[in-house]
């Protein structure tokens, strides 16, 4: 919404709040400034029409009834726009105020912690432990990437973004043109989910990959956005979540602790090198590519070989 019109929205919804007696759309005109220079009448009427409609749409309730001088009028009664008393039993408010120190490293740390203020003067209990026995555990949801930001406006504003993106296999960054659907956090890393124009297809991007910044483009979305978005099974699915095979690797003694935390067999080699069994599905090798020299695919042959591939790629850049 522009501001101009924000603002002109906001004094007629202060106006009619903060009446006693219906205004007329004279009074009002004079009462406004962006109406008196609307011009016309005609442009008046229309503009304020727009308004009034627009304000009833965001919930503010506006009678329309007969002034004293015969003309229609127009106020808005506080306690018909009044939300009613905020009643939260222990564990809403707890729920509520661990919602608020989750976001407390992201953008959203200052509207959660303005939206808590405002609840606890509307009557959130003060002494609510939002972690009930584990106090000593503060959970947050890190969003340290520049691109975190604009994408959670455009999924919320439904705006196409163009950005460039640099796979794990790719040595320089591609430019990507995509309808955002939804954000989510895996593991300690955020991820995009939507549908990538030059593709044709849903994909998902990992947001440490996204390089330079996130530009909105005018326009409708392309694709129908679904109901339930699937970005932790997705991603879990390239990590090798689902599994239905298993690779042997050697690690670096000391090294890789998320493989050996995966790994159903792990025996040491010595020289400083362990050899691991891990169940994994599609997407194990750009995991292992993360490694860097900590790391040597035995076998399957066709997972080495992706893993060396993507190796080269990289060396290329």
């Amino acid at each position: 919404m522009a501001i101009a019109k924000a603002e002109r929205l906001m004094n007629l919804a202060l106006c009619l709040l903060g009446t006693r007696r219906p205004l007329s759309k004279r009074e009002l005109r004079e009462s406004i400034e962006a109406y008196l220079e609307a011009g016309s009448d005609d442009s008046f009427n229309r503009m304020f029409e727009r308004d009034k409609d627009d304000l009833r749409e965001l919930g503010l309730v506006i009678e329309t009834v007969e002034n004293l001088e015969g003309e229609v009028g127009y106020l808005a009664r506080r306690d018909s726009n009044r939300l009613p008393p905020i009643t939260l039993d222990a564990e809403e408010a707890a729920a509520l105020g661990l919602a608020a120190k989750v976001w407390q490293q992201a953008r959203l740390a200052g509207a959660a912690s303005g939206a808590l203020q405002k609840l606890r003067a509307a009557g959130l209990p003060e002494d609510v432990d939002p972690y009930g026995a584990h106090s000593a555990l503060e959970p947050r949801i890190p969003a340290h990437e520049a691109s975190f930001e604009p994408l959670m406006l455009a999924c919320r504003d439904r705006r196409p973004v163009v950005f460039d993106y640099r796979k794990a296999t790719a040595a320089r960054p591609e430019q990507r043109h995509v309808e955002p659907w939804a954000l989510e956090c895996w593991r300690g890393h955020w991820y995009l989910a939507g549908w990538d124009r030059d593709r044709g297809a849903e994909r998902v991007f990992r947001l440490s990959r996204i390089t330079g910044k996130v530009r909105a483009r005018a326009g409708k979305y392309t694709a129908d956005v679904p109901d339930v978005v699937t970005v932790r099974e997705t991603v879990a699915s390239w990590a090798g979540e689902t599994a239905d095979r298993t690779a042997l690797i050697r690690l670096r003694t000391g090294a890789g602790y998320p493989l050996r935390a995966k790994a159903v067999a792990v025996r040491e080699l010595g020289d400083g090198w362990d050899e691991l069994e891990i169940p994994y599905g599609h997407g194990l090798d750009a995991w292992l590519v993360e490694f860097g020299p900590d790391v040597v695919v035995v076998e399957p042959a066709e997972l080495r070989a992706d893993v060396v591939d993507r190796l080269r790629a990289v060396a290329k850049g």
